[in-house]
C-alpha cells in the first residue's frame, strides 16, 4: 500500500530501527502485558520526536508525525496509542514554553525528555462516556510553594514505564471555588502508585492502568494553570493540546485500519472498484488529519481551528471504521477465522470512537456552533 509504505518511510527516517524490530515479534506479543514496545521506542529516540529542535529534539512536524503514528499503528496498536499519550503530553509543554506563561522550567524539561528519552504519561483522558480529555478526577490543595495532591487516573496510559505523569487537577481556590491547573509529576515522587485496571485483551499494551495519587507534593514550577473564556471557550493552550491528541490519537487507529486495508490489498481477491472504494476511505481519513497538522504548523489554536479539528477528527473516525469493515468483509470469513490478527485489527480499530471528546457529547455543542455559536466542552 503505496501511502502506508510512505508512512513507513518517514518513521524510518525518524526512529530507525523501530519498525524493523517490531516486525521480529508477533502482533499477539506486541500487544500483551509487558511487551517490548516501549522499550523499542525509547531505543529508537521516540520520546524526542515531536520535541522542536530548539529544545535538542527531533523536531518532526505534525504532518510527520502523523505518518510516524499511522506506521506504527499498523504495526503495533498498543505501543501507537501509548506513545500518542506521550507526544501530546510534551506538545502542551513546549506549546506552553513558547508562551507568555512560560516560566523558563518548560526548557529544561524539554531537553531533559529529549536526551534522556523519558516517557511522559497522560493523565487526561479519562475515557469516561461525555468527560471532557482535560476534565479533572484529581483534586489538590495549595501548601507552602505547591499543591498537594490526591485522587487517581484511569485508565493512565505508560503507567508502568512513564518517568513522568502529566494531568489536570482541581484545586481548591481561596475564597471559596476551584481552579483546573496542569501539572508534572515525576514518577518516583513518594505517594505515587500503580494498580491494575485494564481488563481488555485490547490494547492492553498500552500499559492503560490506574495511578493513584497519595499527599504527592507538586512543586508550583512543574504547575501550569489553565483559563476559559467568558463564553466557556478554551484557551490557546488546552486548544493546541485537544488538537495534537486528536490528530495523533485518529492517526494510530488510520494505521490499524491501513494494516488490514493492505491485507485487502495483497489478497489479490479484490475488484478495481473495490480496492478504490477501500483507498478513498483510507486517504480521506488521512488527509482530514492533515487537515488539523496544516492548522498547527500554521500556530493556529483560536477556538475556529479548534472546531475544525474535531469536525475533522469525526469525519476521520468515520472513514476508519467505515474501511476497516469493508476490508474485514473483502478479505473474507475464512481470513477472519485463520488469522487472529484480522480479528484483532478489526476489534481495535472500533476503540477510536472511546476516545474523548466523544461524538455524543459535543454533538450539541457541533450544531450550536453551525449556528454561529462558540464551540464549548462541558
Amino acid at each position: 500500500m503505496r501511502t502506508l509504505d510512505e508512512a513507513r518511510e518517514v518513521c524510518d527516517k525518524y526512529l530507525p530501527g523501530l519498525l524493523s524490530e517490531l516486525a521480529r515479534i508477533p502482533l499477539a506479543g506486541l500487544e500483551k502485558p509487558g511487551n517490548r514496545g516501549l522499550e523499542l521506542f525509547r531505543a529508537s529516540g521516540g520520546p524526542a520526536l515531536v520535541i522542536p529542535k530548539s529544545y535538542s529534539g527531533s523536531g518532526a512536524s505534525p504532518l510527520e508525525a502523523i505518518q510516524v503514528t499511522r506506521a506504527i499503528g499498523a504495526a503495533a496498536p498498543s505501543l501507537a496509542v501509548a506513545s500518542t499519550m506521550h507526544h501530546f503530553s510534551v506538545a502542551t509543554v513546549f506549546t506552553l514554553a513558547e508562551s507568555l506563561r512560560s516560566s523558563g522550567v518548560e526548557w529544561a524539561l524539554l531537553e531533559g525528555i529529549a536526551t534522556q528519552n523519558l516517557l511522559v504519561s497522560s493523565g487526561f483522558a479519562e475515557g469516561n462516556p461525555g468527560q471532557g480529555i482535560l476534565s479533572p478526577t484529581v483534586g489538590g490543595v495549595r501548601k507552602d510553594g505547591g499543591i498537594v495532591v490526591n485522587g487517581s487516573k484511569r485508565p493512565c496510559s505508560i503507567s508502568r514505564s512513564m518517568d513522568l505523569l502529566s494531568a489536570s487537577v482541581s484545586v481548591r481556590a481561596e475564597g471559596g471555588g476551584s481552579e483546573t491547573v496542569l501539572m508534572l509529576i515525576p514518577a518516583d515522587t513518594p505517594g505515587v502508585s500503580v494498580h491494575p485496571f485494564w481488563g481488555s485483551n485490547v490494547l492492553a499494551g498500552a500499559e492503560s492502568d490506574e495511578v493513584q495519587l497519595t499527599d504527592v507534593f507538586v512543586d508550583d514550577r512543574l504547575v501550569v494553570p489553565t483559563d476559559t473564556g467568558e463564553r466557556g471557550e478554551l484557551d490557546e493552550l488546552q486548544s493546541v493540546g485537544f488538537m495534537w491528541f486528536e490528530m495523533l490519537i485518529t492517526s494510530c487507529y488510520l494505521g490499524m485500519a491501513s494494516a488490514l486495508v493492505e491485507r485487502a490489498f495483497a489478497s489479490g481477491k479484490l475488484s478495481a472498484e473495490l480496492v478504490a472504494d477501500l483507498g478513498v476511505r483510507i486517504e480521506t481519513a488521512a488527509q482530514l488529519l492533515d487537515g488539523i497538522a496544516r492548522h498547527l504548523m500554521a500556530k493556529e489554536g483560536d477556538n475556529a481551528a479548534l472546531t475544525k479539528a474535531m469536525i475533522a477528527r469525526y469525519g476521520a473516525q468515520e472513514a476508519i471504521v467505515d474501511a476497516s469493515k469493508r476490508a474485514v468483509e473483502a478479505l473474507g470469513g475464512m481470513a477472519f477465522i485463520s488469522s487472529p490478527d484480522v480479528a484483532y485489527l478489526a476489534s481495535a480499530c472500533l476503540c477510536v470512537s472511546f476516545h474523548p471528546p466523544s461524538k455524543s457529547s459535543t454533538s450539541r455543542a457541533l450544531a450550536a456552533n453551525f449556528s454561529g455559536d462558540v464551540l464549548r466542552f462541558e
